[in-house]
């Protein structure tokens, strides 16, 4: 059973900004795993990187029903399958969350689905 959907949408132009100008946002969002993978990214790599996590994060807030003020962003992973595919590692919800980013030259999005 379905127990919540998020999505949320960001411009990379304010992405791409908040690295060059607030380097403990990067940190603030991203969990340690993530701020590994970051690190090894070109910078526009690195601007799809965090809004697409960020989106994640905020969709997730919105499907666990709180908004992000009830759910913090360390709270929340969202590392790669095998195959490349993101996948939430760690959460508050015990059951199943599915995850899917996308990304164009000026947008992220990310939808995420809480299964019970």
């Amino acid at each position: 059973m379905i127990k919540g959907i998020g999505i949320d949408i960001v411009e990379l132009s304010r992405i791409e900004k908040i690295i060059q100008n607030r380097s403990s946002f990067v940190k603030r969002v991203l969990t340690e795993n993530e701020l590994e993978i970051f690190n090894q990214l070109s910078l526009r790599r690195q601007i799809e990187f965090l809004g697409g996590r960020f989106c994640c994060k905020e969709a997730f807030s919105k499907a666990w029903g709180t908004g992000i003020s009830g759910v913090g962003f360390q709270e929340i992973e969202i590392l790669r399958d095998e195959n490349g595919a993101p996948v939430v590692t760690k959460s508050p919800h015990p059951g199943k969350v599915f995850v899917s980013i996308s990304h164009t030259d000026t947008l992220a999005i990310a939808q995420i689905t809480l299964e019970e």
